[in-house]
């Protein structure tokens, strides 16, 4: 799941809708997203698989740490799933802005600039969702990295650059929301980096347990 997540959030950067958006220019995006219709479906798609794995994830995150700490674990995975239901509530915006293009009878109430208009205000509200989205990830695996950390389930080295990176992720998320800041690699780099050692480890040697 961990190999699925940062493989379909890549395809998602590299290829998904953002690629569509011209900044600044609400006809030049709403021109893109026309031309380019299966390319942002596609992009819809990765995100979606994305989420149904954090869902999974999580899950099996929870069978290994309720051992530790039932309360935290569960703690944990409220806040995973409320990262993915945020994270799907972005994705049905997506779709959204495909049936305002698609629609005709759209295009009878409002004229293509109301319509343009109206398609920027979903793509803001998905790109302002993402800050949140990081918050609930941020605080999600903190809170399983500390388990792992107690349990020593994983090397405690491991956890605790886990807990550290995303304490990053979490500090940007909220400085986001406050002042928007556009230095996503900056902060995040560590956190992705973690979550393919992570991966790896649990791959090939899983947990410690009796």
């Amino acid at each position: 799941m961990y190999f699925l997540i940062i493989l379909t959030s890549m395809l998602s950067m590299v290829f998904g809708p953002s690629k569509l958006i011209v900044e600044g220019n609400d006809t030049a995006t709403f021109n893109n997203i026309i031309s380019n219709e299966l390319l942002f479906r596609i992009g819809t798609v990765y995100d979606l698989i994305m989420f149904v794995c954090v869902v999974i994830l999580s899950l099996a995150l929870y069978v290994i740490l309720r051992t530790v700490s039932r309360n935290l674990a569960l703690l944990a995975l409220l806040w995973r799933l409320g990262e993915a239901i945020l994270g799907c509530l972005s994705v049905l915006s997506s779709l959204i802005i495909l049936r305002l293009i698609k629609g005709e009878n759209y295009s009878v109430v409002f004229e293509t600039e109301q319509l343009q208009t109206i398609v920027r205000v979903f793509l803001d509200m998905s790109s302002a969702s993402i800050s949140i989205v990081l918050v609930f990830l941020s605080l999600g695996t903190i809170i399983n990295c500390y388990l792992f950390y107690i349990s020593k389930y994983i090397p405690r080295i491991l956890a605790a650059f886990g807990i550290l990176s995303f304490l990053l992720m979490l500090i940007f998320a909220i400085v986001n929301i406050i002042i928007p800041i556009k230095a996503f690699m900056a902060f995040g780099a560590p956190a992705i980096l973690f979550e393919i050692i992570i991966g790896i480890w649990l791959f090939i040697k899983g947990v410690r347990v009796q």
